[in-house]
């Protein structure tokens, strides 16, 4: 059976802007749909954000520059579907995506690309607070050492993480350069050593020695006399 309908009190064919809001929601929620049905792959290195799942949502995540690269997880930033615009920024923080940092993110919950299609599916849209388990271990820092030739050209001696908090990472770096003061330059003939801390590597993660403990110094020790023997 075919039934029809009339709007009451409108002129046939005229939308209300209730009617227009639902029909432009319909719309946005057909796209999703498709966007899901067709993700845009997604290329490591291209500085894309991508489309991720978290639970029967789907978010938008901003890769770490440079840790994208990782054959089972990369280190992501979840962030406001609409990052980029003044008012984003604000409603992404009350609803917790300023709050969540980096996190490590398994390559089979990427979807694809980033699409501004996928925006209805994310919990900003329903108006929904991030939960507090997201799915995704947090990509915390690291302390890196590294020997830096007069030509220019450098190479790691040590990694140190991961460390949960920035504080314990910059603490064990200051320890290490105390190590080294007054002999950076000489410590390993004609290169300078340096430390610092940074982001931990994510994609290169099994480089990495767990400072925890264990006496960094002994390893800072250890991985100098690596690479002067």
């Amino acid at each position: 059976m075919i039934r029809s309908f009339r709007r009451c009190g409108n002129a046939p064919g005229t939308l209300t802007p209730e009617d227009q809001a639902a029909l432009d929601t319909f719309r946005a929620n057909l796209a999703a749909i498709a966007a899901v049905r067709d993700p845009e792959p997604w290329t490591p290195g291209q500085g894309q954000d991508i489309a991720v799942r978290v639970g029967p949502f789907i978010e938008r995540a901003h890769p770490r520059p440079g840790d994208d690269h990782g054959t089972e997880a990369i280190a992501v930033a979840l962030v406001h579907p609409d990052t980029g615009h003044a008012a984003a920024y604000l409603h992404g923080h009350q609803l917790g995506y300023n709050r969540k940092g980096w996190l490590r993110c398994e390559i089979p919950a990427i979807l694809g690309t980033w699409q501004p299609a996928y925006a209805p599916l994310t919990h900003a849209a329903a108006n929904q607070p991030l939960p507090d388990d997201v799915g995704m271990d947090p990509a915390h820092y690291g302390v890196h050492v590294e020997a830096h030739r007069a030509d220019g050209t450098s190479y790691t001696l040590l990694r140190l993480g991961p460390y949960f908090q920035t504080w314990v990472a910059a603490h064990d770096a200051d320890q290490l350069n105390t190590e080294l003061a007054g002999q950076a330059a000489t410590v390993i003939p004609g290169a300078t050593v340096t430390v610092k801390d940074a982001l931990f590597d994510t994609s290169d993660h099994d480089s990495y020695t767990d400072p925890y403990l264990t006496d960094i110094a002994a390893l800072l020790a250890d991985a100098v006399e690596g690479a002067t023997a």
